[in-house]
Formats: C-alpha cells, structure tokens, sequence
C-alpha cells in the first residue's frame, strides 16, 4: 500500500517528466506503475486511498463458547470414535444444533484432531523397492503369474512365466491348474540349472502374492543364491516387465479366441508362443532384435552390421536424409524400478553369465 505523500511525490515527477518531453507510459514505467494509475491518482481526491483498513469480523462467527462446545462434543465418550458426517446427524436426532458438518470439520483440523477416529489403522506409506542395473543377460529376472481361461466357466489355468529384464527372454514357464510356492520354487529351480545361474547373485524379482513369498518358495532362493526382490502391494507398475510380457502374449493374433479345451492345450500353445516371442518376434526396446540374439550377445554384431548399411545408403544418396540416420545404438544398460533422483540409484554389480 502506497501512502498518500508518496504518491503525491509520484504525480510531480511523471508531471515534470511529461513536461520536459519524455513519453507517460515510459516515465511510468520507471516508477513500476501503469498509466491507468497515474491517471486515477490525478483525479479530485484520487490521492486518498479508499479501502478500509479495519478488518470486520464475520457475523457468523463462532463465539468462543461455541468453539469449545464442538470440541468438547467430539471429544466425549459418546462421539469420540465418530467423525462430523456421523455426529452432526445424531445431534440434530436429539433435537440438538451446535454448528454445520464443514465447521466441525475445519475445527477439528485446526486443533489437529482431524485424524482417523476409531481402531482403523492409519495407511501405511511402503518405501518403493530398491532399483536394480542389468548390464547383461542372467543378472535381473522377473517373474508372476497370469490366468488363462479354461473350457469351463470360472475355472481358470495359471501361466507361471520368468523373463530376463536385460534380454526380454523368457527363461523358464510352467502352466498349471493352481497356485502354490512349490510349483513356483519348481519352476525356479528349472530355470536356473537351464541358465546355470546358481550361486552367482541374480536377483528375481516378483509381485506380492502367497507364491512369491511361501515358505518353500523363499527356502529355495537362499538355496540357490538368488536375491529377492518385491514389489509394493497393488503397485503393478512396480512389477512392469512381467506385466508387458503377459499383454504381449494376450493382445497377440495368434491368442487362441476360444479358452484353452485343457491343460495340455494350454501348455502346448505355450511353448509355441514362448518360441517364438524368444526367437522369432523383434523386440521394439531391443532395437528389433529377438530377445535370444540379445540374451546370446549377437545383437552388437548385428546392430552394427545395420548402422553399416544405413551409413553406405546416406553416403550414395545423401539427399534423403536431413539429419543423423536411424539410431541403432545398443542399450547397455536396462533399470528395474529406477529412482527418480538423478545420482540415487542403486547399481548391483554382477558378473555376467
């Protein structure tokens, strides 16, 4: 708020500035005000400064014996479990009328007793999992568990599928009619004899259901020198190579319209889909190379090889590209659950496989 002398000294100077020749809207300027204000200023009476400077006090407001009694309303025997959408319709049941639902609310937030009320547990706040680097193949896996639909209705079989996060392989599936830790430890077991990842620090990372964490489950990864990891409850984006993987395989044309006649047929599509998502389908995140090349190693040679022809056909005929050629640079490194502070990641150091 400008005082009144200041103003007055404010109007001098632009009137001696626009007198002397320079321009009103730039002596105005270089004060900070706009024309508009130098011209209400210049009006009869326009120096004195017309807002009310007494603040009123609302007339529904509260008196402090008022304010108490919510308080002590909320806080006694009868209500003190109840929140304001509970208690003020039993006041009014009982004849009874202290203030609205809203001001006992914003009371109660101001005296910080806005809280749960009652033996609910407050939501707890579970940290994010910890971030791992796969720099080559055998190093990071994913894992979990999908449902394919059965010839009879309501009745489903589930798909227990791992896929290294580095390559996009999928290492080691297994369809059965139920799930249990022993299958899961099973498959698990399977996969590493088949990978020869025994003792040599993967880390395997899952969701939180009764499979991933039993007993037998858990037993066989300290058994076999695998590092668990987990996501957080309900937090499907915790667990994001898996659940591409399993809309990959769903969303594929070749995903039978009809459900699976029996086990062995779900079994049997499997494998088909298995070989050919390893071999035969070109990753869009591996620069469309099969995950087997990229889990072997071959897609450097390979990647280069392409970047070779791309640079033979920009050199013999330059005027159709404007810019760089395609990037087929090699991804060297592939995060799970990255943080997303620059420099608070946590690399794990692993040899590869």
């Amino acid at each position: 708020m400008i005082p009144s002398n200041l103003r007055q000294m404010a109007v001098s100077l632009l009137n001696q500035a626009v007198k002397d020749g320079a321009r009103l809207f730039k002596a105005c300027a270089m004060l900070g005000v706009s024309v508009r204000t130098y011209q209400r200023w210049c009006r009869p009476k326009g120096l004195n400064d017309k807002r009310s400077l007494v603040k009123h006090e609302p007339a529904n407001k509260l008196s402090p014996e008022e304010y108490n009694r919510v308080l002590s309303t909320c806080n006694s025997e009868l209500y003190r479990s109840l929140p304001p959408s509970q208690i003020v319709p039993m006041l009014a049941d009982n004849g009874v009328y202290i203030a609205s639902e809203s001001t006992f609310y914003r009371i109660l937030r101001k005296e910080d007793q806005l809280h749960r009320r009652g033996k609910v547990s407050e939501p707890k706040v579970v940290a994010k999992p910890k971030s791992f680097k796969a720099t080559a193949a055998n190093q990071v896996w994913s894992w979990d568990i999908t449902y394919l639909a059965s010839s009879i209705r309501g009745q489903f079989y589930r798909l227990y599928l791992i896929m290294d996060i580095f390559s996009r392989k999928i290492v080691g599936w297994e369809v059965h009619e139920n799930e249990t830790a022993a299958h899961a430890s099973t498959l698990i077991h399977k996969a590493c004899l088949a990978e020869k990842t025994i003792e040599k620090n993967l880390v395997l990372h899952s969701d939180n259901g009764s499979p991933m964490k039993g007993a037998t489950m858990l037993a066989t990864l300290q058994r076999l020198g695998v590092v668990p990891s987990f996501s957080r409850p309900s937090v499907s984006d915790d667990n994001p190579y898996s659940e591409s993987l399993f809309k990959t395989l769903k969303y594929t044309p070749a995903y039978p319209a009809k459900p699976f006649e029996s086990l062995e047929c779900a079994r049997a599509w499997v494998q088909t889909f298995a070989c050919w998502y390893n071999t035969e389908h070109r990753h869009s995140t591996l620069r469309f190379v099969t995950p087997e090349q990229r889990h072997m190693g071959a897609d450097k040679e390979l990647l280069q090889k392409r970047n070779k022809v791309y640079e033979l056909a920009k050199k013999q005929n330059p005027k159709r590209w404007s810019g760089n050629t395609r990037n087929w640079e090699r991804e060297s490194a592939v995060w799970l659950n990255p943080e997303k502070k620059a420099g608070a990641d946590v690399e794990l150091s692993l040899a590869a496989a």
